[in-house]
């Protein structure tokens, strides 16, 4: 009895039966360092955003410092007193700019092609968080040098000086992944600028320009238990040698609980958005 042989598969017909193998996701860190150096990339053809981050709070220090520094200190120390505020008004600036650049990915259909590859959520965010990070300390160095300039003199060691470099960094990240997580729930870039320009008004409504204990009763509660008055404070510490109390550990705190919200809400938001829920 002559024994039939099972006739050959076709190898297109085989490919065609065999489940599709699954992409491989890159190695740790890889999708983030991209999307660093696509970011670093458009921040550096993005000049004059740069430009006005650095621009806008060296002119509002000069503004205080020469316009309003006379009367509200005249013995003329009242730089000191400024620079700190205008350090972190230069970051919030600087930041705000992270919210549109997001909220254009999100409505330009770049998003798009990013789900069909093998990414981590957060990867997107963590590029443009690190980028502006690296753009508002440049930023901050710039301002820091131009108020030497006209007359800053802090009393900080070259310890406080990390210090307070340390916590201005922390700030910035903190700041940066809110406005980051304010781009993804924008619906439009020009959306998130709005929305990221309310928060530069905190600075105004804190110890930056004027002592708490200044400003009208039911104004001072509202600047003591906000965010910006304890980094402030801590700063001025760090850089002026002015006494701090607890306002590091509640700078900490601050920068610690923003940083948490911000990267919960920026992946939620991502994935809802890009359609990996």
């Amino acid at each position: 009895m002559t024994t039939i042989a099972p006739a050959a598969t076709h190898p297109a017909a085989a490919s065609a039966a065999a489940p599709p193998a699954a992409r491989p996701r890159p190695r740790a860190l890889t999708a983030e360092s991209v999307f660093i150096h696509r970011s670093l990339l458009h921040s550096l053809r993005d000049g004059e955003a740069l430009l006005m981050a650095i621009l806008l709070p060296t002119m509002l220090m000069l503004l205080f410092t020469f316009v309003f520094g006379g009367a509200l200190d005249p013995s003329g120390g009242y730089v000191d007193y400024v620079v700190p505020g205008i350090i972190l008004l230069c970051a919030g600036f600087g930041a705000s700019s992270t919210a549109v650049y997001v909220a254009r990915d999100m409505s330009t259909g770049i998003i798009d092609r990013f789900r069909t590859m093998p990414l981590r959520a957060g990867s997107v965010l963590t590029g443009h968080v690190v980028a502006s990070l690296a753009r508002n300390l440049l930023a901050t160095a710039v301002v820091i040098v131009v108020a030497l300039l006209v007359g800053f003199r802090p009393t900080a060691g070259f310890g406080e000086w990390l210090a307070a470099i340390g916590l201005i960094a922390l700030y910035i990240f903190a700041i940066t992944y809110l406005f980051a997580a304010i781009g993804l729930a924008a619906g439009s870039p020009d959306a998130a600028s709005g929305y990221g320009f309310i928060l530069l008004f905190l600075p105004y409504l804190s110890s930056a320009f004027v002592p708490v204990e200044t400003l009208p009763g039911w104004l001072q509660w509202v600047a003591e238990h906000q965010p910006i008055t304890p980094i402030i404070e801590a700063i001025r510490g760090f850089l002026m040698g002015t006494p701090m109390g607890d306002s590091l550990w509640w700078a900490l705190g601050w920068c610690a609980l923003i940083i948490a919200f911000s990267a919960w809400w920026g992946a939620w938001l991502f994935r809802r958005k890009a359609g990996r829920r």
